[in-house]
């Protein structure tokens, strides 16, 4: 079994959700990257989604698409994106995601690209721009070594839809909360709680939402309404933009962060 399965089902019996932060890899460098890396662990992250650049990257908003630019900017790319997981296992176990676009993939290309995730013990990845229609050589290939394609569900997704994906994915769902790109925001709309509600009842995958979660309210509302999860991602890389230059101040700040943010992630129900 998948490591990123086991840590649902632990979690669960503990009345737990899964606080997943999301970093970009190489921003502003490989160094701080790891220590990044390293503070959100240790600090209670469960799962660590690390994106990487792509130059144009349209799921994602400003915060995440300058993050993106340093990090290219800083010499950036798929074999070293696999050289800092390599570094990461060296001090850890935990779950690791990797979010892309589907030309990185293939550029790759796509099989090496899935054997190295599985060398490297990264277990699931999500590809914005790679629908479930055209999911079939990929499913493939990552099924082949043991590697969970995310897939993502908005609130306009239909039953109907979602059935076919979950056919086919692993891993869980992200939900999209928001329509257009990543950001933040000041509160939870409420149509976002009836479709996780609705989510959550039909599907057997874990549901975890994403996009303009920033916090610790944001967390425990979405956990009470049965989120398994949450994705924190530009509340994260604003932390990084505004320290870059305190690099002790930065890690200092996300630590603070994501333990007040995981503090909110047991279940207590509506």
């Amino acid at each position: 079994m998948n490591t990123l399965d086991d840590l649902f089902i632990t979690l669960k019996s503990k009345n737990e959700s899964a606080f997943m932060p999301f970093v970009t890899l190489g921003d502003p460098n490989e160094e701080i990257t790891i220590k990044i890396i390293t503070t959100l662990i240790e600090n209670g992250a469960d799962i660590i989604e690390l994106g990487i650049p792509f130059s144009d990257p349209m799921a994602d908003g400003p915060t995440i698409q300058k993050s993106y630019q340093r990090s290219l900017n800083a010499g950036m790319n798929t074999d070293k994106a696999f050289e800092l997981v390599k570094k990461i296992r060296e001090f850890s176990k935990i779950p690791l995601i990797f979010l892309t676009y589907y030309n990185i993939v293939l550029q790759y290309p796509l099989e090496e690209f899935f054997k190295m995730c599985k060398k490297h013990q990264v277990q699931g990845i999500v590809i914005p721009d790679l629908p479930i229609e055209e999911a079939e050589f990929a499913l493939q290939e990552s099924k082949k070594n043991d590697v969970h394609i995310i897939f993502l569900i908005a609130p306009n997704t239909s039953e109907k839809r979602i059935s076919r994906i979950l056919e086919k994915a692993g891993g869980f769902l992200y939900f999209v909360t928001l329509f257009g790109t990543t950001g933040t925001r000041k509160e939870i709309n409420k149509l976002t709680i009836e479709h996780l509600l609705k989510f959550t009842a039909i599907s057997n995958l874990p549901v975890l939402p994403g996009f303009g979660i920033s916090t610790p309210s944001h967390v425990q509302e979405l956990i009470n309404a049965g989120a398994d999860g949450v994705i924190v991602g530009s509340a994260v890389i604003n932390i990084i933009e505004e320290n870059i230059k305190d690099i002790g101040k930065m890690l200092e700040l996300l630590g603070n962060f994501v333990r007040s943010m995981k503090k909110n992630t047991i279940k207590r129900g509506i």
